[in-house]
């Protein structure tokens, strides 16, 4: 069986991003996976070979003003070498982030990660699950409490530090872990099948 490789590159600006992408990872290697936990604003020469290598890449960053943070989008930036040639096409690709507000445009946070994603050819792997917290009957505590599609999203409060992230937001970034590893699983068969 071929063990899918998993690289999970975030920035972190205060640590609340880096528990969720620790929780990316967790739910990740519970399935199987590989997994590589890369910082973007510290990238070395090999950390960039493992995304190379890697069967899917999941993006992380806090939503800071209405998008990725600058950390992320100078990253973003630097895999212009890797879309000249295409080198990440048929990749999957995902994506989470967190900000102290509820919805705090995280959203488009989320967008700018699918198009980075469309951008270098790569496939995306959406959250899988129904909103929670939505009912008299639901709780802030279900998974995707906020209510998000495109990828795993958090709420931190700006007064507490990264013991403050949301416990269902963080079993909802295992969860996206765990369904980028299942995918890319599924996809590493396939392709060692044809």
């Amino acid at each position: 069986m071929t063990t899918p490789v998993i690289s999970i590159a975030y920035h972190s600006g205060f640590g609340h991003t880096a528990v969720l992408a620790e929780a990316v990872r967790a739910g990740a290697a519970d399935e199987g996976a590989e997994v590589h936990l890369i910082k973007v604003d510290e990238i070395t020469d090999e950390q960039w070979r493992t995304l190379d290598r890697s069967d899917a890449i999941v993006f992380g960053s806090p939503t800071y003003m209405g998008t990725a943070s600058g950390a992320f989008h100078v990253f973003a930036e630097a895999t212009s070498k890797r879309w000249f040639g295409q080198d990440w096409r048929d990749k999957l690709a995902a994506g989470f982030t967190n900000s102290a507000s509820k919805s705090g445009d995280k959203l488009h946070t989320l967008q700018f990660f699918q198009t980075l994603a469309a951008q270098h050819g790569m496939h995306w792997v959406n959250l899988g699950l129904l909103p929670g917290w939505n009912s008299t009957t639901a709780s802030e505590n279900d998974l995707n409490r906020l209510g998000f599609f495109a990828g795993a999203a958090a709420q931190s409060n700006n007064d507490q530090g990264p013991e403050g992230v949301h416990k269902a937001d963080v079993a909802t970034a295992e969860h996206l872990g765990r369904r980028v590893a299942a995918t890319a699983r599924t996809l590493t068969r396939g392709r060692a099948a044809a």
